[in-house]
């Protein structure tokens, strides 16, 4: 039984028998000998879609030899571009396409990862297969959007458009209103630390030991007390300037004055304050501690000027109270309230020191002439007291007699007594005499 078959330009005819591969026919005619055959067509500009299992039909070799097969592993997709021209999309399985028919090339996307479109997305997107396979997410010039992937954050995404596979990972995406100055309680404070969501961040930090003013667009807003204050970076002007609320000193050292006198000397002051008004410190005043400091410092040295040196050095306590009295007014307009204030060194210069020295010896001489003077003037008292108190008693004389001869004999290592006479008399005469 002959049958004639007619294979047209770009087509193949593949020849079974039984459901058995036999032959493949391209373009021509071609005489069938036998019976039980049959042929199926196959057009060579679309892909190798067989109803037979594609592996049994490759064992063929010149069918093998004619396919480009291509395999595409799962949770991955093929791209298939025609003539450099997007065509079709492929899922995971093996697909076979016909040898030197078209310019057919394939890329893959990793389903697990962002697609990123190796020409223009919309384009791309014109096909409905490939379409209805991904997530687009539109991110605004005022936006940026936060990626989660399986309730775990991934990704930052700017002004763009993105394209993200369904059906592999569980993503959800949280769009942000740069335009907003606040960042919202609903976002994790963990993640503001993150590397890739810290340069969207502007971080101010007010100590426990401050108060701060915020200020937007250069407006005072409200007063802050400690925390950590999180904004979105963008064109709004944030500020939030802080004081320390702290008892504080401040030292006016080494300031070189003149006495009433004339007299040249360095003043070491020194003064303890506190921010008692910090909107009046921090907006109305510029740079408080160098207000306070100038003002203290002029308010010591007209004090200074009005006192000698013996006077200073007397009533340095006095002064320091006198000139705390005198700048607390000044001083509450600066939002600040000082609560001491005091003189820690007078320095004089050399040739000073020498002359106080020499004045501070002889002032300690006379002082101890006076008293030499005083003592010998009492000690000459004593004994004519006590010479008129033995003229007067003779008993009270031979008690004083005695007292001598045992100091003198206190002083003899041996005496010597020779005849036969009165021995204690002869001892009467030898302590007598």
């Amino acid at each position: 039984m002959l049958k004639r078959i007619t294979i047209e330009t770009f087509q193949v005819g593949l020849v079974f028998k039984e459901n058995k591969l036999i032959q493949v026919l391209t373009e021509g005619n071609h005489l069938l000998v036998g019976a039980n055959k049959e042929v199926q067509y196959f057009s060579m500009k679309e892909a190798f879609k067989p109803t037979q299992d594609l592996d049994v039909l490759l064992k063929n070799e010149t069918l093998a030899n004619m396919l480009q097969v291509i395999e595409v592993p799962e949770f991955q997709v093929a791209l298939k571009y025609v003539n450099k021209s997007f065509k079709e999309v492929f899922t995971a399985g093996k697909y076979a396409f016909w040898k030197n028919v078209e310019d057919i090339q394939f890329s893959f996307a990793n389903m697990t990862t962002q697609f990123v479109a190796p020409n223009t997305l919309d384009i791309l997107l014109q096909n409905e297969s490939l379409a209805a396979m991904l997530d687009i997410v539109e991110v605004a010039d005022n936006e940026m959007v936060l990626q989660y992937i399986n309730g775990n954050f991934k990704e930052v995404f700017t002004a763009g458009r993105y394209a993200f596979w369904k059906g592999v990972l569980n993503y959800k995406f949280v769009t942000i209103n740069l335009n907003d100055l606040y960042v919202s309680e609903n976002i994790d404070k963990s993640l503001l630390d993150h590397p890739k969501i810290k340069v969207f961040i502007r971080r101010y930090e007010v100590l426990n030991y401050e108060k701060g003013l915020l200020f937007i667009d250069g407006e005072l807003i409200r007063t802050v007390e400690a925390g950590v204050y999180n904004f979105w970076n963008n064109a709004t002007r944030v500020e939030i300037k802080t004081a320390d609320l702290r008892q504080q000193q401040m030292e006016i050292s080494g300031q070189e004055l003149l006495t009433k006198d004339k007299a040249n000397l360095r003043i070491n002051f020194f003064t303890k304050f506190q921010v008692v008004d910090i909107q009046k410190a921090l907006t109305e005043n510029k740079d408080y501690e160098k207000q306070l400091y100038i003002l203290m410092q002029l308010a010591l040295r007209a004090y200074v000027g009005g006192f000698t040196l013996d006077e200073l050095l007397t009533k340095k306590d006095d002064i320091a109270q006198a000139i705390l009295a005198e700048t607390k007014l000044k001083v509450g307009q600066l939002g600040v309230e000082v609560f001491d204030t005091g003189i820690r060194d007078i320095i004089l210069p050399g040739d000073m020191k020498e002359i106080m020295n020499q004045v501070l010896v002889a002032e300690k001489k006379a002082q101890a002439n006076i008293i030499m003077r005083r003592e010998e003037t009492a000690s000459m008292r004593s004994l004519l007291n006590t010479a008129k108190l033995m003229e007067e008693n003779e008993t009270l004389w031979k008690l004083k007699e005695m007292e001598y001869v045992e100091k003198i004999a206190d002083k003899i290592g041996q005496i010597s007594i020779s005849g036969g006479g009165n021995i204690i008399g002869q001892l009467k005469e030898i302590f007598v005499k």
